[in-house]
């Protein structure tokens, strides 16, 4: 089962690399690849923890925006689509009507 790391821990084990620490102890301590901790380093680094919190909210945030772009374009897709349905059945009534 995968280890989730709250950003103090991962901002934390950053620090401890940039005071010195070795990143393989580093990793043997938390469990994880080397791969990892650079993949952690090159997202968190520099970063105080209230900032990395608000860095994971605007994600957050940007992924439900994303979403709700999606949604409305599906939406806007429709309605043409209904539309022009609906002027092809009327265009038919005026046909039927006419020959009748």
């Amino acid at each position: 089962m995968k280890k989730r790391f709250t950003e103090e821990q991962i901002i934390r084990a950053i620090k401890q690399h940039e005071a010195g620490a070795k990143v393989d102890a580093i990793c043997r301590e938390m469990g994880v690849s080397s791969g990892t901790f650079y993949n952690w380093r090159s997202k968190y680094a520099g970063l105080e923890v209230n900032e990395a919190k608000r860095l994971k909210e605007l994600e957050s945030e940007n992924a439900k925006l994303k979403r709700l772009k999606e949604l409305e374009s599906e939406n806007a897709k429709l309605k043409r689509l209904l539309a022009e349905k609906l002027l092809e059945v009327e265009a038919m009534k005026d046909v039927v009507s006419k020959k009748w």
